[in-house]
């Protein structure tokens, strides 16, 4: 048994094809079979159905492929161990970002740490949470930077900055007038949304629903973009909550629309995530370095309230 035939074994049971497999692997189709075979006869079992399209784990192939990703993950780690023994920062580094932090803070730090850190070969993904669960779990990212708590025993959170949530509220709405805002004063039926799937929606829904007058039913419309909502907005369609960091790109007219939170402020926590086993911790440390020092001079907001991004029952 060799590590090679446990990765060639994940990549089929990743694609579910044999070709796409060795194309991803960058092997012939011929010999991931024939590795996978001979796996298959000194195990003395079928790890999968190919009788079925797509090919299908057998029930005791579904058990090898979650060891195998345990070992090959485990194996990976061993160059982590040298690289930090050595003191060198580099390497391929997976980064997993959610949809809503991407577009504001990514501009803000990506310059200023390529060219700290050249040598790490930093491949960076828009997923949404439950993807970067999914993918930190499995190996598949490195880290990734959510909003948090998730309460995951796997993953570890190490708290990058509080991004309060700010009120846009257009003129003629019914708290335009309202130098500061509540969060009684939320009502959910007017209240423009992202689309399910964003952690921010939940957020915002769970911010609400302190508010007695919460009413699931009571959803109108949903957008899949903070820009689109602020259109909606000025059109008289509701207002919206944004993320701080995504109001710094208003026109100046618009940010005249802008409402703040009495204190304490509601707030999303931004967080960087690893698995608990995660042994980049020097490159990890080195993204944490890089973001704190971008981000200390754009939110300087101190009395927040940390507003959990996990959907309530």
């Amino acid at each position: 048994m060799t590590i090679t035939q446990l990765q060639y074994v994940l990549a089929v049971a990743e694609h579910k094809n044999f070709t796409l497999a060795a194309d991803k692997s960058f092997v012939t189709q011929p010999t991931l079979s024939m590795q996978i075979q001979k796996l298959e006869e000194e195990l003395g079992v079928l790890i999968f159905d190919r009788s079925k399209k797509p090919i299908q784990l057998t029930d005791v192939g579904t058990k090898i492929v979650e060891q195998a990703k345990n070992i090959v993950n485990e194996s990976y780690r061993i160059k982590d161990i040298v690289d930090q023994q050595k003191g060198y920062i580099g390497g391929e580094f997976k980064l997993g970002i959610i949809p809503t932090v991407m577009p504001t803070l990514l501009p803000m730090f990506l310059k200023n740490f390529i060219k700290k850190y050249p040598k790490i070969n930093l491949k960076i993904e828009e997923q949404n949470t439950e993807t970067i669960i999914n993918n930190l779990l499995d190996g598949h990212l490195d880290a990734a930077i959510a909003a948090t708590p998730l309460q995951n025993e796997n993953i570890k959170e190490r708290p990058l900055y509080y991004e309060p949530f700010v009120a846009y509220i257009p003129n003629g709405h019914r708290l335009s007038q309202n130098k500061k805002i509540e969060s009684k004063d939320l009502d959910i039926g007017d209240i423009l949304l992202l689309e399910d799937g964003h952690c921010f929606t939940d957020g915002v829904i769970n911010l609400c629903k302190a508010n007695k007058h919460f009413n699931d039913e009571h959803f109108q419309l949903q957008s899949g973009s903070f820009e689109t909502m602020v259109k909606l907005a000025n059109e008289g369609l509701g207002m919206t909550l944004l993320p701080y960091l995504h109001t710094l790109d208003l026109s100046e007219s618009e940010k005249q629309n802008l409402h703040y939170f009495e204190e304490p402020n509601p707030a999303r926590e931004i967080s960087l995530l690893f698995h608990k086993n995660e042994l980049k911790l020097h490159i990890i440390e080195a993204l944490r370095d890089v973001i704190s020092g971008v981000i200390r001079g754009a939110i300087t907001f101190q009395n927040v309230q940390i507003i959990s991004p996990v959907k309530s029952a």
